[in-house]
C-alpha cells in the first residue's frame, strides 16, 4: 500500500506527464510554437529577487528553459502532494469534479504568478489562449484524481464514510466565520473540544489562541483581507471543517467549502465590524467583543458531538 506522500509524488508524477503530452499534441494538431511563458517566468522571478543567470545570451536562454521546464514539473509533484494530503484528510469528490478542482489548481498556480510578476496579463487572453491553457491543465486533473481515488493509503481503507449531514455543514460554516476572526480557531477549537485530544496538542493548541488574541490587538498586525493575511484563514476554516467531518466519519467535502466560504466571510465581516467600531469605542474594546463573538461560534460550531473519536478505525484488509 502507498503513504499519503508517495501517492501524491505518484498522482503529480501522473497529472505532469498527461499535460505535457496534452500541451505537445495541441502543438502537433495546431502547428503553434512551445511557450515560452516558462522560461520568462524564470527570468521576471529572478529579477524581482535580485538574481540572474550567468553566461552567453544562448547559455542563459537555455538555462532559462531548463529552470522553466523544472518549475513545472516542480509544480505539478506539489499540486499532486497537496491532493493527495486532502484526500487523506477525508474529502472524497466525484471523479468529473475531483478532476475540475485539481486541474484549476494546478492551472492558477501557473497563472497567477505569471500574473503577478507582470509576465503575462490573462485578461487580455484570447479564447484560444485559455483553451490551450486550460485543456491541458485539465488532462492533469484528470490524471491527479485517477491516481489519488484509486490508491487508498492504510488510513483510508475504513468504513465507507457517510455524506455530510446539514448540521455538519451549518456547523463548518460556523467555524470558518469564527476562523475568519482568529484563524488559530481552524485547528485550536476542533483540537480543544474533542475528548481525546491529548495534553500536549491542547496546550499547544491553547497557546497559538492566546498568542493570536494578543496580537490581533498590536497595531502592526496585517489586515486579515490581504493577500498575505487571507489565505492562511482560508486553509485553516477549511483544515477545521476536515476535523469535524472526521469527527462524524463524514466526506469532508461540503464541509470543506462551508469552512472557506465561512472564512471569507468572517475575514471581511470582521474587518467591517473594526473599521465601524473604531469611530464608535476604544479599539481595545472592539477587539474584545470579536473575541467573544469568535470563540462563541467556534464553541457552538465544536462543542457537539466532541465525544466521538477522531481517530481511524482500520479495517482488515481483505486476504
Amino acid at each position: 500500500m502507498t503513504g499519503t506522500l508517495t501517492r501524491g509524488l505518484l498522482a503529480g508524477a501522473a497529472g505532469t506527464t498527461a499535460l505535457t503530452a496534452a500541451t505537445y499534441l495541441d502543438m502537433t494538431l495546431r502547428g503553434r510554437p512551445a511557450s515560452t511563458v516558462p522560461e520568462q517566468t524564470v527570468q521576471a522571478l529572478l529579477a524581482a529577487t535580485g538574481q540572474r543567470l550567468t553566461g552567453s545570451g544562448g547559455e542563459r536562454a537555455s538555462r532559462a528553459t531548463g529552470l522553466g521546464a523544472l518549475l513545472g514539473i516542480a509544480n505539478g509533484l506539489t499540486v499532486g502532494v497537496v491532493s493527495s494530503l486532502v484526500r487523506s484528510a477525508g474529502v472524497r469528490m466525484p471523479f468529473p469534479v475531483g478532476s475540475v478542482v485539481k486541474g484549476a489548481a494546478s492551472m492558477a498556480t501557473t497563472d497567477v504568478p505569471v500574473a503577478l510578476l507582470g509576465v503575462s496579463d490573462p485578461r487580455t487572453w484570447s479564447r484560444e489562449d485559455w483553451v490551450a491553457d486550460a485543456l491541458p491543465h485539465l488532462a492533469y486533473g484528470a490524471a491527479v484524481q485517477a491516481v489519488v481515488q484509486s490508491l487508498p493509503t492504510p488510513k483510508e481503507r475504513v468504513l465507507p464514510r457517510q455524506g455530510a449531514s446539514a448540521d455538519l455543514v451549518r456547523r463548518s460554516l460556523l467555524l470558518g466565520i469564527a476562523t475568519g476572526s482568529r484563524s488559530s480557531l481552524g485547528l485550536a477549537a476542533p483540537t480543544l473540544t474533542a475528548a481525546d485530544t491529548g495534553a500536549l496538542k491542547k496546550v499547544a493548541s491553547f497557546a497559538s489562541l492566546a498568542g493570536e488574541l494578543y496580537g490581533d490587538k498590536q497595531p502592526s498586525t496585517p489586515d486579515r483581507t490581504s493577500g498575505a493575511g487571507l489565505p492562511p484563514r482560508l486553509a485553516s476554516g477549511a483544515t477545521g471543517a476536515g476535523l469535524l467531518a472526521r469527527r462524524q466519519g463524514a466526506n469532508a467535502a461540503w464541509p470543506v467549502v462551508a469552512g472557506m466560504v465561512g472564512s471569507a466571510a468572517g475575514s471581511f465581516g470582521g474587518l467591517a465590524w473594526r473599521q465601524w467600531a473604531s469611530t464608535r469605542m476604544p479599539d481595545l474594546r472592539a477587539g474584545l467583543i470579536e473575541d467573544g463573538v469568535a470563540l462563541a461560534l467556534a464553541a457552538a460550531a465544536c462543542l457537539p458531538g466532541r465525544r466521538r473519536s477522531t481517530r481511524l478505525t482500520l479495517v482488515k484488509p481483505l486476504d
